[in-house]
């Protein structure tokens, strides 16, 4: 859209009331300035100044403002009135925001309307000598401690009539400490008689933590009167919705006047942030360009290295010197434990607080620290060159010999407030020799004070080393300033920053890589998109935090993210520029950038082609920058200082005094970079960033598994069975599914949650996993808290990641990787791994609710100790017997027969646990019970009621009596009778005992010729023969023989028998389904005592069972 055009709707959006027509000579001299207030009713005093004014006055001040999404336009309109007869010259003066860019002036003098149109910067070329190069200050008006600079421009004013001045500019927000700022000068030199400050913010997210702070002024004394407390500035009204702000400041003259009468009232702020989205960040997309907004949060704070470098020269004597002390020693208390740092004073000499090293933040290098700062006394010269050689060798070797903090940041904190003067003076070598030095290994920040500081050089030397440069203006608080910069960079969160985009469908991408990320500020990221048509744009983000390597992803629907965008931009209300808002965010993005390449650019061709690009892209959305100039289409009019709009008072490099330069241009100096800062190989942002979207990998997942209401399923690979069971627990309960804390170190606990059952339903209820928490007990502890929204892991640092985005964590052998919206796999040390799978509802039904599915991956890394309600089965084999209904034996359960093992015959009631192989059983007889025999032993009778926990090899047992008990018979023992009634510990060959006695030992070749009824047999192998079944009981079969449709069946495992039925289950979101064997009444006798079992106390509870050891026990 052609920018005039933008410019005239501005206009007449924002001022259509605004009159030009000629002051009718008859009126009072009051009613031609246009007072809100009746002239009865002013002061006298204010009269008085009124009446001896002899520049035009400001009949009208407006400042609109409307911020969308962080980028902000502001129109300034002033009408100025000549009450006089005779031409007189009007000066419009405009402080603004030193990184703002001006997109258009426009003048309305007796109703002609000159505009104006910016255009490549003519170069200038002149002789300097050393130390001819001083900034420019503006001190009219008082210096606000913001970063502000001065648009001024006079122009003759016809004799009674007015002058309208109109001024467009536009910036990017900047965040700071975990808020934007917007700051509006009010600094008409003269009381106003209709003075408007609106402000509209307008985002897509919530606005959060608004506040409106009191008129904020500088030091100079000709600032406005303290407020005594930090209130809303009079006339201040703030309406509010979510995403929505409207706020107003319209003093009256006499509300003016009570604040100051020199017309100085200072800095209007206003502070906000917003509602921030976990993971990717903000991404807005709009007429083919999209911008994308990233700040993290709930990150780990990355360990720092930091070497102060503090000018002690003579010209610190003072003021100076004493705030930066006192900025010093706030510093150290905000060091934290795992920080290493450093203290290197300058002036004509060098000392250095601990020579080669770095120390660690302890109470007695604090102690000594400060020690070293309060005996510092300003003296002598200025080595700078000396004084950043010698930060980097100390930070150069201690990185080199200890390594340091393996993904620590690493920085110099450089201050000063003067040039050059000892040693190398120089400032290309000077930066040369800085290069050298630090070689990509570290960030240098730079702080200048006052106004004899060469700011040229100090912001060449940060940005060619990846920080920035701050100036702190000689009336300011140092102190504050300097505490606040510290602040800034003081808590790194991330490390080497990288994100990108779809390949082949972005191109002139914005800095996309960054070597830090600081706590509270924002990564900006802009671009163009080559298909207007395309579904989905997938974002990558990488970087590094504390211990951890961080993977964030996801795809963006392009049209869905354009239509909200549209929505946002109608609310604004602001105007065809506002339309365009994404595509002038990214103009604005690329132009920083290029001046900042110029800025770092050694000169010459390279410089030229970079000046070039800048300047067209500058002129085609019609910024007013250091290689632009802004022409008025009027020949009585000033436009002082045009050349030094946007200047931020630097002047240029000092040369050897003999080589021609171009003449300082503004805004080079301090162009405030990102938060986040270059790395030294980042390309130019012509060039294309891109990423390709990773293929995705199928995840392996084994049966085992909570899932559902919860449906718990076991599979074991061994006797190739799948056996599944309910657990009807209460909402609330945290029920154990895994614990091996004492070996593997891994314990798995998930919490239900509670939802009415579907109509018609048998169940009074439904419960579901809401939570899953993993905990790992080494290398150190830590935690996984898993919800279907977010993840939490907290171990040495915590970490939030929203389950809707994808991402990758890993860090010593622990790593979560999350498929957006669809399932989180926690790897444990690579041996063991468990899957949770999030179901979420669009349109839930009363009985639906989000919930998560546990499934076991991997689980070589737990040890055989495991338990819990899926661990104790891991290792664990069972079988299966079938249990014919036509049988002529009742109550018969064979537990296992071996291989050729012969049973004669198995009464009711018996029960055998094993017979082993060669075993010949005569006859069981009822109610006995039979725990083992051994191999190639002959059990001729074992009579009602007997027990026989043990007949070894070659025994054999000629008859048990009734109600005898035999625990051991020994091996080659023949027992002849064992009694009615008698117990007997061990019986000795040929031995008879009588009723009731007990016998101390029975010796072995014991024949046992009969086996009463009831006897018990799970399994029988292959080549078992059964001579007899009781009526009524269960012919034994091998469990891999098919069951047929009259039967029932049960399940053996460890020494227990569970009834079971066959289901069908849906597993993995219902895209598999499972046959399994069900085990009822929450899955008695198949687990390990009861389900309250392993109800535990807390989400993170790692203690033993009930009998205090890993693994339950009966």
């Amino acid at each position: 859209m052609d920018v005039k055009t933008i410019f005239v709707a501005l206009l007449l959006c924002f001022f259509t009331g605004t009159q030009c027509e000629d002051v009718d000579p008859k009126d009072d001299n009051f009613s031609e300035l246009g007072l809100e207030i009746a002239p009865r009713r002013l002061p006298r005093q204010i009269k008085a100044m009124l009446l001896k004014e002899t520049k035009p006055h400001i009949q009208d001040l407006t400042v609109k403002t409307t911020i969308i999404s962080r980028y902000a336009f502001t129109a300034v309109s002033c009408t100025m009135v000549n009450r006089h007869s005779a031409a007189t010259k009007g000066v419009f003066q405009f402080q603004l925001p030193a990184s703002a860019f001006v997109s258009n002036f426009t003048m309305i003098i007796g109703g002609r309307v000159y505009p104006s149109e910016v255009k490549p910067k003519e170069k200038k070329v002149k002789q300097v000598k050393e130390g001819d190069n001083k900034p420019k200050t503006d001190e009219q008006g008082g210096q606000s401690e913001s970063e502000m600079e001065t648009f001024r421009v006079s122009a003759s004013v016809p004799g009674k009539n007015r002058a309208v001045f109109l001024l467009t500019y536009e910036e990017l927000l900047q965040r700071r400490l975990g808020k934007y700022e917007h700051v509006t000068s009010l600094r008409p030199l003269q009381l106003v008689s209709r003075l408007l400050v609106d402000v509209t913010i307008v985002d897509r997210s919530e606005i959060t933590d608004l506040e409106v702070l009191p008129l904020r002024n500088g030091k100079n004394g000709n600032g406005a009167k303290a407020q005594g407390n930090p209130s809303l500035p009079v006339s201040t009204v703030i309406k509010q919705n979510k995403t929505y702000c409207k706020i107003t400041f319209s003093p009256n003259i006499i509300q003016q006047a009570r604040i100051t009468t020199n017309g100085v009232l200072g800095d209007f702020i206003v502070r906000y942030d917003v509602e921030r989205e976990m993971g990717i960040g903000d991404i807005q997309v709009l007429n083919g360009h999209f911008v994308h907004y990233f700040a993290p949060k709930d990150l780990p704070v990355v360990p720092k290295n930091v070497v102060f470098v503090i000018d002690t020269s003579a010209s610190m004597v003072g003021t100076k010197m004493r705030q930066t002390k006192e900025a010093l020693f706030t510093i150290l208390k905000d060091l934290r434990p795992n920080d290493r740092f450093n203290f290197v004073s300058f002036s004509n000499r060098i000392k250095v607080w601990q020579p080669g090293q770095l120390v660690a933040v302890t109470p007695n290098n604090i102690r000594d620290a400060k020690k070293f700062i309060y005996m510092i006394s300003p003296t002598g010269g200025t080595d700078i060159n000396g004084a950043i050689q010698t930060g980097s060798s100390l930070l150069s070797n201690y990185l080199s010999s200890t390594g340091g903090h393996h993904n620590s940041v690493s920085l110099i904190i450089f201050l000063t407030d003067g040039r050059p003067t000892v040693g190398e003076v120089r400032s290309p070598s000077i930066l040369s020799n800085t290069r050298s030095a630090v070689q990509e290994k570290f960030c240098v920040f730079t702080i200048g004070i006052g106004n004899d500081v060469d700011y040229r050089l100090l912001e060449r030397m940060a940005l060619e080393n990846c920080g920035m440069m701050r100036r702190i203006h000689e009336e300011s608080d140092a102190s504050a300033m300097l505490k606040g910069f510290y602040d800034e960079i003081g808590t790194p969160l991330l490390s080497d920053v990288r994100v990108g985009y779809t390949e082949d469908l972005v191109q002139y991408v914005t800095q996309n890589l960054f070597t830090n990320y600081f706590n509270g500020s924002e990564i900006i990221i802009a671009g163009k998109l080559t298909n207007q048509s395309a579904e989905s744009l997938h974002v990558q983000v990488t970087a590094s935090s504390s211990d951890k390597s961080i993977v964030l992803e996801t795809d963006v629907a392009l049209r869905e993210r354009e239509l909200e965008t549209r929505r946002q931009v109608e609310a604004a209300e602001a105007g065809p520029a506002a339309e365009a808002y994404v595509e002038r965010a990214w103009g604005f993005l690329t132009v920083k950038e290029g001046l900042r390449d110029r800025v770092r650019s050694p000169g010459g061709q390279e410089r030229e082609e970079l000046t070039q690009r800048v300047a067209n892209l500058s002129q085609a959305y019609g910024f007013l920058t250091p290689v632009t100039s802004l022409v008025l289409e009027t020949p009585d009019a000033e436009l002082q200082d045009a050349d030094a709009v946007n200047d931020s008072a630097s002047a240029a490099a000092a040369t050897n005094g003999t080589d021609p330069v171009e003449e300082p241009t503004a805004g080079t100096a301090e162009e405030k970079p990102q938060s986040l800062h270059r790395s030294p190989e980042q390309p130019v942002p012509s060039a294309d960033k891109t990423v390709r979207k990773p293929v995705k990998k199928s995840i392996t997942i084994s049966k085992t598994s909570a899932d559902g209401d919860p449906h718990f399923i076991v599979e074991f690979p061994l006797s190739k069975l799948t056996v599944c069971f309910n657990i009807n627990g209460e909402p609330g309960q945290v029920l154990r599914l895994v614990s091996d804390h004492k070996h593997s170190g891994v314990t798995v606990n998930g919490k239900l949650i509670g939802a009415p059952a579907p109509a018609h339903s048998r169940k009074q209820q439904r419960t579901y996993f809401s939570t899953i928490a993993v905990v790992i007990e080494r290398p150190r502890r830590a935690y996984i808290e898993i919800t279907a929204r977010k993840v939490i892991l907290d171990g040495k640092d915590r970490l939030v990641l929203p389950c809707d985005k994808t991402a990758a964590v890993e860090s010593d052998g622990l790593g979560v990787a999350i498929a957006g919206g669809s399932n989180i796999t926690v790897m444990v040390q690579g041996t063991i791994s468990f899957v949770i799978l999030i179901h979420q509802y669009k349109n839930p039904a009363p009985f639906q609710k989000d919930h998560l599915g546990f499934y076991i991956s991997n689980s070589k890394g737990l040890s055989k100790e495991s338990h819990g309600l899926l661990g104790q089965f891991l290792y664990q084999e069972v079988g299966l017997m079938e249990l014919p209904t036509n049988a002529t034996t009742a109550n018969t359960t064979a537990t296992m027969i071996q291989t050729n093992a012969t049973a004669a015959k198995l009464s009711t009631n018996a029960t055998m646990t094993k017979t082993p192989t060669n075993t010949t059983t005569a006859k069981v007889h009822t109610n006995a019970t039979v725990t083992k025999i051994a191999k190639n032993t002959m059990a001729t009778k074992v009579s009602t009621n007997a027990t026989v926990t043990k007949i070894p090899k070659n025994t054999t047992a000629i008859k048990v009596s009734t109600n005898a008990t035999v625990t051991k018979i020994l091996k080659n023992t023949t027992a002849t009778k064992v009694p009615t009634n008698a117990t007997v510990t061990k019986v000795a060959t040929n031995t008879k005992v009588p009723t009731n006695a007990m016998a101390t030992k029975v010796s072995p070749n014991t024949t046992t010729n009969k086996f009463p009824t009831n006897a018990t047999m799970s399994k029988i192998p292959t080549n078992t023969t059964i001579n007899k079944v009781p009526i009524n009981g269960t012919h034994p079969e091998t469990h891999s023989l098919t069951p047929t449709p009259d039967s029932s069946h049960a399940l053996k495992i460890k020494d227990r028998t569970i009834a079971v039925v066959k289901k069908t289950r849906r597993i993995y979101s219902g895209a598999q389904t499972v046959d399994c064997w069900f085990v009822k009444n929450n899955a008695a006798k198949l687990i390990d005592g009861r389900y309250e079992d392993y109800v535990v106390t807390h989400l993170f509870d790692t203690g033993d069972g009930p009998n205090g050891t890993n693994s339950h026990q009966n």
